[in-house]
């Protein structure tokens, strides 16, 4: 069985193959090509313990067998929430080598999220932590005991924490070879930031991400001698892949595990392992900044990465000087589409702009509302297509028909401008869409949750700016005098909403304001929320 995706027209596929940017390998390959003397280099660091590339391949081996004797087969479908430790990378080669796709959620993620995605892949098997029963419940009830794996402590043979739900055991022994990846098939789903109230899935290929990683880990000269900090969710496209883990693998490097992005958690990781290279969102950076001044020791920092909204130019000129290191920002996307500010770039460059396209392959336009070119320097609707960004999201035809047009060009929804030399400048965004500190938010999916509260006649939910975050999030609700705050985002939460999602703030209206054509006029509510200025307001508590 073949998981079904959209793939790249012939012509595209048989250029990009000989241009040497699909190489016809597995995405295994980023473990498996270190060999020999290599093979035991430190590939892991997480807590006290230490994964050897050799490691990584024996034990993504024992587990892709013991997924195997529970009968998993090439085409299935899995369901992995885990937090940032060891074994989530464990995990994932371990179902690449066996051919089952996952998705990996974030650990931030509850059970709405998780049931959305449970319904579109059908999941065979669902692997978390054991440290949340009610979701490992769940989960069960979905896949069976037999398909649900969970993840306790960690023991001394490296895999020995996890456990079948149904108490049998982590057996090993599966009948004859592993089957061998179809490169040009999908290896995982990643995840959307999405705009259309359902969690939309992503079909990568072995052969589009491989290249993604690759060309990120050349465009930033990584070699062995990289430390990198996992210091965001390890699912993130950013952090997995721009370079993120996958890279340094590749480039023989080591990543080291952090819980948490904060710098109570990173600077002393940082100090213990000579950390080189991290990768954070702009309001984590402005937190290190502010928790600089007598941390620990932050000299082998040589490269902060940040990405996945946009960086005030202020906060990016205080870098070098705050912690010592250069700059590089990242606009990219889990669709496909990655631009790095160059580390031999002009100071102007790496401050103002969030960098140029990676591979000579990607073809952008910037397109007005009518469809036309707009000149360099103007603000337009970002449209990208090139041998490692997507052509459809899963099962979502009616949607791809509305974001891809008749030259497969993607619709990314970001309002962007070109700046001299190439480089693009983020300006915005076109869709519902609220970037809290680079995790997505789609309002139309908190709407609608909203509007299943028996006190809740209508909701509308906006992006506010925010010095710290980008973007927080604002609803404004119409409902009965009294109504708290507190109430709904305890409704949210018993939805089984994830956090970051739960709106900021609360704003009671007797109406909403209409366009022309009689829907919400959205840029209404975001012009009263930025002026403060709306009846019957209430702050949330």
């Amino acid at each position: 069985m073949t998981i079904p995706f959209t793939p790249w027209p012939a012509a595209f596929a048989e250029r990009y193959r000989a241009k040497g940017y699909w190489t016809g390998d597995p995405l295994t390959d980023v473990i498996d090509r270190h060999r020999g003397a290599a093979a035991e280099t430190t590939a892991i660091l997480c807590g006290e313990r230490r994964f050897r590339y050799a490691d990584l391949q024996c034990l993504s081996v024992r587990l892709a067998a013991a997924f195997r004797a529970r009968g998993l087969r090439p085409g299935d479908t899995a369901l992995v929430r885990l937090p940032n430790r060891a074994e989530f990378y464990l995990v994932f080669f371990a179902l690449l080598r066996c051919g089952v796709v996952p998705v990996n959620a974030l650990n931030s993620h509850g059970v709405y999220e998780l049931t959305a995605y449970a319904r579109q892949i059908e999941p065979a098997l669902a692997v978390l932590s054991a440290g949340d029963p009610s979701l490992a419940a769940l989960m069960g009830q979905t896949v069976g005991p037999e398909r649900l794996l969970l993840l306790g402590a960690p023991a001394d043979d490296g895999i020995g924490g996890f456990a079948w739900a149904d108490g049998g055991a982590l057996a090993e022994d599966a009948p004859g070879a592993a089957p061998a990846a179809d490169p040009s098939g999908v290896a995982f789903f990643q995840l959307s930031g999405g705009s259309t109230g359902t969690p939309k899935l992503i079909p990568r290929t072995h052969d589009d991400y491989l290249y993604s990683v690759r060309r990120s880990v050349e465009i930033c000269g990584l070699d062995g001698s990289c430390r990198f900090l996992c210091a965001l969710p390890a699912p993130h496209n950013f952090t997995l892949s721009s370079p993120g883990a996958l890279g340094v693998f590749h480039a023989g490097g080591t990543v080291v595990m952090a819980g948490d992005p904060s710098p109570a958690t990173c600077f002393p990781l940082i100090a213990r392992h000579r950390v080189t290279w991290v990768a954070l969102v702009p309001p984590m950076l402005s937190v290190w900044l502010e928790a600089a001044d007598g941390a620990e020791d932050l000299s082998s920092l040589e490269v902060v990465q940040v990405g996945g909204a946009k960086l005030s130019p202020a906060v990016a000129e205080r870098v070098p000087e705050r912690l010592g290191c250069r700059l590089q920002q990242v606009f990219g996307m889990a669709e496909g589409l990655v631009n790095y500010t160059r580390l031999d770039d002009d100071p102007w460059t790496v401050v103002n702009t969030q960098g140029r396209p990676m591979s000579p392959d990607d073809e952008i336009r910037i397109l007005d509302a009518a469809g036309h070119p707009v000149p360099p320097g103007a603000v337009g609707e970002l449209w990208t297509r090139g041998p490692y960004t997507f052509r459809g999201y899963y099962k979502a035809d009616a949607h791809n028909a509305r974001v891809f047009d008749a030259e497969g060009f993607y619709c990314s929804g970001d309002l962007v401008s070109l700046a001299p030399g190439g480089n693009l400048v983020v300006c915005g965004r076109n869709k519902d869409q609220i970037n809290r500190g680079g995790e997505k938010i789609d309002a139309q999916e908190v709407e609608d949750l909203l509007a299943g509260h028996p006190a809740v006649g209508h909701a509308a939910v906006v992006a506010i700016p925010d010095a710290l975050m980008g973007e927080r999030s604002c609803a404004f609700v119409i409902a009965p005098p009294g109504t708290k705050p507190s109430e709904l985002r305890r409704f949210l939460r018993g939805q089984g909403l994830a956090d970051f999602k739960l709106p900021d703030r609360f704003v009671f209206v007797r109406d909403l304001p209409k366009t022309a054509v009689g829907k919400v006029d959205k840029q209404t509510l975001r012009e009263r929320a930025r002026q403060d200025n709306v009846l019957m307001e209430t702050t949330a508590s």
